[in-house]
């Protein structure tokens, strides 16, 4: 089963590469080294359940392919910059193809001759990780340098787990795992080769650590499964493991397969494979671009009757004679001129918007927003604090958006204060392993949110306000969001509300 395994993920893997029909050179070489393991790993598969030489050869035939495939990708991942020449792929080749001749010879007979094929591929593979690693040694700091660091890392670990296999041969009994490990290793290089986006140690883990999830989910329903319907005799756990694994790692290919041969048979049949949640998504997205579209011309047939209703009541507020008749008057005017604040506040909502960014300090925008907040006659009531830190790296925003989003907040906190109370706007530097980042933190005393309103408060047109249109909360998600940043609230009914925003710095 453990060889089996690593036959089923190089193959899977090459297959994976072909199919999505993104290949470089790069790409096409290890498709060439999956290959080659996969045709050594069947002959080892089938030589221990057939007594044949044939498939024997073909174990050897597939070591052999590994030495030049190796030589072609190593060279390759080192951009022609290293000691794997074209001179030596081409010698590897003819030295592997005179091997494959001697198999019709009587040389196979030798005891020594299949431990001098496997001694020939590691001795390639070892030559492969020196170029690499000396090729790793010159370059600068960089991403590339990270990245194949990985790599020089991971190979020597999973060899060294791999040795465990040899405990065997001393007469202690363990389950084989070095196909298993080996087919890790070959799919933590397929994320390095098929996935440049790919720069930090963490998102490498984190590509693991949904197959180990998936692995470990698979394998519970299959226990599961097994314990209801049925009998008491099971494989054993690591044949559960290899195959869950297997089913994990197989089900995208076969996904892409399928898709193609469907859409070449029932090419209306486009959104077979697109599960629940992406039809969700899909929508959501056809919702927002339909708002788009219609949110003009919603504004334009209401803002046309609007401005001939308050056009008619300033006429006949002009003919008044009593002072009740000016008062309706005046109330028709105000709900006019919020019905207008309302729609004005819907386009912002539903328009799309370019952003205009500017790299600049965050701290002197706050400072900005400070000076407005000041001047509103609500403020007199408060104590405004500006807690602002020093060594700020630069953002990239949107000065009028930016500072939308802050007075919108700030003015809210000032509102639910009607008694006094302080507003605090502080900024601070966020240091964490995928990169720095601004956090502005804006803090009132004021009544609080209660748990039911913190659910929806980013939601469009919620609002606890007698007369509000529950969409200023909502503008400023959106605008954060454009951002690439993130806003988050806090409340404590009785004590006040924290809202937290958080924007990528410039790199």
């Amino acid at each position: 089963m453990d060889t089996f395994t690593l036959a089923a993920t190089s193959f899977i893997i090459a297959l994976s590469l072909i199919i999505t029909g993104r290949k470089d050179k790069l790409q096409e070489s290890f498709i060439g080294l999956c290959l080659a393991v996969f045709i050594s790993q069947v002959g080892v598969f089938f030589r221990d359940i057939f007594i044949s030489s044939f498939w024997e050869n073909v174990e050897h035939m597939g070591l052999l392919a590994i030495a030049p495939c190796a030589f072609w990708f190593f060279r390759h991942l080192t951009h022609n910059k290293s000691i794997l020449t074209g001179g030596l792929i081409i010698f590897s080749i003819v030295v592997s193809s005179l091997t494959v001749i001697s198999f019709f010879t009587p040389l196979p007979q030798w005891p020594y001759f299949s431990p001098l094929i496997v001694s020939y591929t590691f001795a390639t593979l070892g030559l492969c990780y020196i170029a690499l690693f000396r090729y790793v040694k010159k370059l600068s700091p960089s991403v590339e340098k990270k990245r194949l660091s990985y790599m020089l890392f991971a190979c020597p670990i999973a060899l060294i787990l791999s040795s465990i296999d040899l405990f065997n041969y001393f007469g202690f009994i363990s389950p084989p795992l070095s196909g298993i490990i080996i087919s890790a290793l070959l799919y933590f290089i397929l994320l390095i080769v098929a996935y440049p986006q790919l720069h930090e140690l963490h998102d490498f883990f984190a590509r693991a650590l949904v197959i180990f999830v998936s692995t470990v989910c698979g394998m519970i329903i299959f226990y599961f499964a097994a314990g209801v319907f049925g009998d008491s005799r099971l494989p054993s756990f690591t044949s559960i493991l290899m195959a869950a694994f297997l089913i994990v790692i197989s089900l995208a290919p076969l996904r892409m397969i399928l898709k193609k041969i469907f859409s070449f048979f029932y090419p209306e049949s486009k959104n077979v494979f697109t599960s629940l949640y992406e039809f969700d998504e899909k929508l959501e997205r056809e919702k927002s671009m339909m708002l788009a579209e219609m949110a003009p011309v919603f504004a334009h047939e209401i803002r046309n009757p609007l401005g001939s209703i308050k056009g008619a009541a300033q006429y006949l507020k002009t003919e008044a004679v009593t002072e009740e008749q000016n008062k309706m008057f005046d109330v028709i005017i105000e709900e006019v001129n919020r019905l207008n604040a309302v729609v004005s506040q819907f386009l912002d909502y539903a328009r799309p918007y370019t952003l205009k960014l500017k790299t600049q300090n965050i701290n002197a925008l706050i400072s900005r927003a400070v000076s407005i907040i000041a001047t509103n006659e609500l403020a007199c009531r408060i104590s405004l604090v500006r807690e602002l830190s020093e060594d700020l790296p630069d953002v990239e925003v949107d000065e009028q958006q930016f500072l939308q989003v802050i007075l919108n907040i700030a003015l809210n906190a000032i509102e639910s204060m009607p008694g006094g109370g302080s507003l605090t706007l502080r900024t601070t530097k966020i240091e964490t392993s995928a990169g720095n980042a601004v956090g502005i933190t804006i803090r009132d005393t004021g009544h609080g949110i209660s748990k039911e309103s913190l659910k929806n408060i980013f939601k469009p047109f919620y609002t606890t306000k007698e007369r509000g249109a529950g969409l200023g909360l909502a503008i400023c998600q959106k605008i954060i969001k454009e951002h690439g940043g993130m806003i988050r609230v806090k409340s404590i009914p009785g004590q006040g509300s924290v809202f937290f925003i958080r924007l990528n710095t410039v790199n």
